[in-house]
Protein backbone atom coordinates (compact mmCIF):
# COMPACT_ATOMS: atom_id res chain seq x y z
CA UNK A 1 0.00 0.00 0.00
CA UNK A 2 1.26 3.87 -0.86
CA UNK A 3 1.77 5.94 1.83
CA UNK A 4 -0.63 8.64 2.13
CA UNK A 5 0.31 11.72 0.50
CA UNK A 6 0.35 14.76 3.22
CA UNK A 7 -2.36 16.91 1.50
CA UNK A 8 -4.28 14.03 2.18
CA UNK A 9 -3.63 13.42 5.76
CA UNK A 10 -5.77 14.66 8.57
CA UNK A 11 -4.95 16.60 11.82
CA UNK A 12 -4.34 13.18 14.08
CA UNK A 13 -2.35 11.30 11.40
CA UNK A 14 -0.38 14.71 10.88
CA UNK A 15 0.03 14.51 14.55
CA UNK A 16 1.20 10.76 14.54
CA UNK A 17 3.35 11.05 11.76
CA UNK A 18 5.49 14.14 13.37
CA UNK A 19 5.17 12.80 17.10
CA UNK A 20 6.92 9.69 15.67
CA UNK A 21 9.46 11.55 13.39
CA UNK A 22 10.39 13.77 16.63
CA UNK A 23 10.84 10.53 18.72
CA UNK A 24 13.56 10.06 16.26
CA UNK A 25 15.66 12.84 16.55
CA UNK A 26 19.53 12.16 18.31
CA UNK A 27 20.18 13.75 21.38
CA UNK A 28 23.01 15.86 19.65
CA UNK A 29 20.47 17.23 17.55
CA UNK A 30 18.29 18.54 19.83
CA UNK A 31 21.12 20.46 21.74
CA UNK A 32 22.17 21.99 18.18
CA UNK A 33 18.62 23.33 17.65
CA UNK A 34 17.72 24.61 21.14
CA UNK A 35 21.33 26.62 20.62
CA UNK A 36 20.35 28.00 17.10
CA UNK A 37 16.43 28.71 18.55
CA UNK A 38 18.24 30.59 21.55
CA UNK A 39 20.87 32.42 19.49
CA UNK A 40 17.90 33.25 16.71
CA UNK A 41 15.67 34.71 19.46
CA UNK A 42 18.18 36.60 21.01
CA UNK A 43 18.87 38.68 17.98
CA UNK A 44 15.24 39.75 17.45
CA UNK A 45 13.94 42.65 17.80
CA UNK A 46 12.26 42.23 21.01
CA UNK A 47 9.06 44.04 22.59
CA UNK A 48 8.49 44.93 26.67
CA UNK A 49 6.84 41.65 27.42
CA UNK A 50 7.14 38.23 25.70
CA UNK A 51 5.15 34.88 26.12
CA UNK A 52 6.94 31.88 25.54
CA UNK A 53 7.24 28.24 27.04
CA UNK A 54 8.79 25.82 28.68
CA UNK A 55 9.79 23.19 26.02
CA UNK A 56 8.59 19.82 27.08
CA UNK A 57 9.56 16.15 25.63
CA UNK A 58 10.71 16.18 22.02
CA UNK A 59 9.56 19.68 21.33
CA UNK A 60 12.41 21.94 20.18
CA UNK A 61 14.51 24.08 21.96
CA UNK A 62 15.32 24.97 25.82
CA UNK A 63 15.35 26.65 29.23
CA UNK A 64 17.81 28.63 27.88
CA UNK A 65 16.20 30.91 25.51
CA UNK A 66 14.23 31.99 28.77
CA UNK A 67 17.48 33.28 30.04
CA UNK A 68 18.44 35.31 26.68
CA UNK A 69 15.01 36.86 27.07
CA UNK A 70 15.26 37.88 31.06
CA UNK A 71 18.97 39.01 30.32
CA UNK A 72 17.50 41.42 27.86
CA UNK A 73 15.22 42.70 30.57
CA UNK A 74 12.32 41.56 28.83
CA UNK A 75 9.47 40.83 30.74
CA UNK A 76 8.71 37.07 30.32
CA UNK A 77 5.07 35.67 30.54
CA UNK A 78 5.13 31.92 31.06
CA UNK A 79 1.68 29.57 30.47
CA UNK A 80 0.48 27.86 33.67
CA UNK A 81 -2.73 24.78 32.27
CA UNK A 82 -5.51 25.11 34.81
CA UNK A 83 -7.61 22.44 33.13
CA UNK A 84 -9.51 22.91 29.52
CA UNK A 85 -9.94 26.42 29.52
CA UNK A 86 -7.47 28.97 28.23
CA UNK A 87 -4.03 29.22 30.13
CA UNK A 88 -3.26 31.19 33.03
CA UNK A 89 0.54 33.33 32.95
CA UNK A 90 2.88 33.70 35.28
CA UNK A 91 6.36 36.00 34.85
CA UNK A 92 9.33 33.94 34.99
CA UNK A 93 12.10 34.64 37.58
CA UNK A 94 14.55 32.32 37.06
CA UNK A 95 15.20 28.90 36.20
CA UNK A 96 14.45 28.44 40.20
CA UNK A 97 10.94 30.08 39.87
CA UNK A 98 9.98 26.52 37.52
CA UNK A 99 8.39 23.70 39.07
CA UNK A 100 6.64 20.60 38.01
CA UNK A 101 2.50 21.59 36.85
CA UNK A 102 -0.04 19.44 36.78
CA UNK A 103 0.02 18.26 33.27
CA UNK A 104 2.23 15.65 32.40
CA UNK A 105 4.77 17.62 34.88
CA UNK A 106 5.24 20.62 32.34
CA UNK A 107 7.71 23.06 34.21
CA UNK A 108 5.53 25.81 35.14
CA UNK A 109 6.23 29.59 36.82
CA UNK A 110 5.73 28.88 40.40
CA UNK A 111 4.59 33.34 40.96
CA UNK A 112 1.60 34.75 41.17
CA UNK A 113 -1.23 34.35 38.48
CA UNK A 114 -1.81 37.26 36.45
CA UNK A 115 -4.89 35.43 34.30
CA UNK A 116 -5.78 34.43 30.90
CA UNK A 117 -6.15 38.18 29.92
CA UNK A 118 -2.05 38.76 30.21
CA UNK A 119 -1.56 37.47 27.08
CA UNK A 120 -2.39 40.98 26.31
CA UNK A 121 0.54 42.47 27.46
CA UNK A 122 2.51 40.77 24.94
CA UNK A 123 4.11 41.70 21.44
CA UNK A 124 5.39 38.57 20.78
CA UNK A 125 4.34 35.28 21.62
CA UNK A 126 6.19 32.25 21.14
CA UNK A 127 3.80 29.05 20.65
CA UNK A 128 4.76 25.31 20.65
CA UNK A 129 3.25 23.78 17.46
CA UNK A 130 4.02 20.40 15.97
CA UNK A 131 4.23 21.98 12.93
CA UNK A 132 2.76 25.11 11.01
CA UNK A 133 2.46 26.17 6.87
CA UNK A 134 3.20 28.66 4.90
CA UNK A 135 -0.37 30.05 5.32
CA UNK A 136 0.04 30.40 9.20
CA UNK A 137 -2.13 27.56 9.96
CA UNK A 138 -0.69 25.48 13.54
CA UNK A 139 -0.97 22.10 14.59
CA UNK A 140 -0.74 22.06 17.97
CA UNK A 141 -1.27 19.06 20.28
CA UNK A 142 -5.24 18.72 19.72
CA UNK A 143 -5.52 19.82 23.78
CA UNK A 144 -6.37 23.32 22.40
CA UNK A 145 -5.15 25.70 25.24
CA UNK A 146 -3.46 27.58 22.71
CA UNK A 147 -6.95 28.04 20.59
CA UNK A 148 -8.50 29.39 23.52
CA UNK A 149 -5.90 31.53 24.93
CA UNK A 150 -4.55 33.43 21.65
CA UNK A 151 -8.29 35.48 21.28
CA UNK A 152 -6.73 37.38 24.20
CA UNK A 153 -3.49 38.45 22.49
CA UNK A 154 -3.24 42.12 21.28
CA UNK A 155 -3.90 42.54 18.10
CA UNK A 156 -1.06 43.09 16.01
CA UNK A 157 1.08 40.88 18.38
CA UNK A 158 3.63 38.64 16.30
CA UNK A 159 2.10 34.87 16.87
CA UNK A 160 5.28 32.42 16.37
CA UNK A 161 5.62 28.91 15.97
CA UNK A 162 8.39 27.68 16.86
CA UNK A 163 9.04 24.25 14.98
CA UNK A 164 12.15 22.15 13.64
CA UNK A 165 12.92 23.09 9.96
CA UNK A 166 11.16 19.98 8.38
CA UNK A 167 7.87 21.44 10.37
CA UNK A 168 7.23 24.36 8.49
CA UNK A 169 5.05 22.66 5.62
CA UNK A 170 2.99 23.24 2.73
CA UNK A 171 -0.17 22.71 3.94
CA UNK A 172 -1.96 21.40 7.00
CA UNK A 173 -5.67 21.11 7.41
CA UNK A 174 -7.41 24.17 8.49
CA UNK A 175 -10.51 24.53 10.81
CA UNK A 176 -12.55 27.77 11.24
CA UNK A 177 -11.69 28.54 14.59
CA UNK A 178 -7.90 28.08 14.16
CA UNK A 179 -5.63 30.93 14.95
CA UNK A 180 -3.13 32.08 11.95
CA UNK A 181 0.47 32.77 13.17
CA UNK A 182 2.50 35.18 11.59
CA UNK A 183 5.50 33.34 11.55
CA UNK A 184 7.53 30.71 12.15
CA UNK A 185 11.06 30.06 13.94
CA UNK A 186 13.25 27.42 13.30
CA UNK A 187 16.84 25.89 13.78
CA UNK A 188 18.02 26.63 10.42
CA UNK A 189 16.00 29.59 8.69
CA UNK A 190 15.47 31.29 12.09
CA UNK A 191 12.40 33.57 12.12
CA UNK A 192 10.30 32.49 8.73
CA UNK A 193 7.75 35.43 7.79
CA UNK A 194 4.61 33.70 7.08
CA UNK A 195 1.33 35.15 4.72
CA UNK A 196 -1.64 34.86 7.45
CA UNK A 197 -4.08 36.01 4.52
CA UNK A 198 -3.39 32.39 2.44
CA UNK A 199 -6.01 29.88 2.09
Amino acid sequence: MCARRNEDLDKPEWRARISSARASVSVQQRVTEARALTDAIAKLDLPGTVCCYVPFGSEPGSVGWLDVLHGKEVRVLLPVITGPSALDWAEYAGAASLAPGKMRGILEPTGPRLGTGALADAGLVLIPALAVDVGGVRLGRGAGHYDRSLAYAAPGAELVAVVRDDELVERLPAEPHDVRMTAALTPARGLVPLPTHAQ
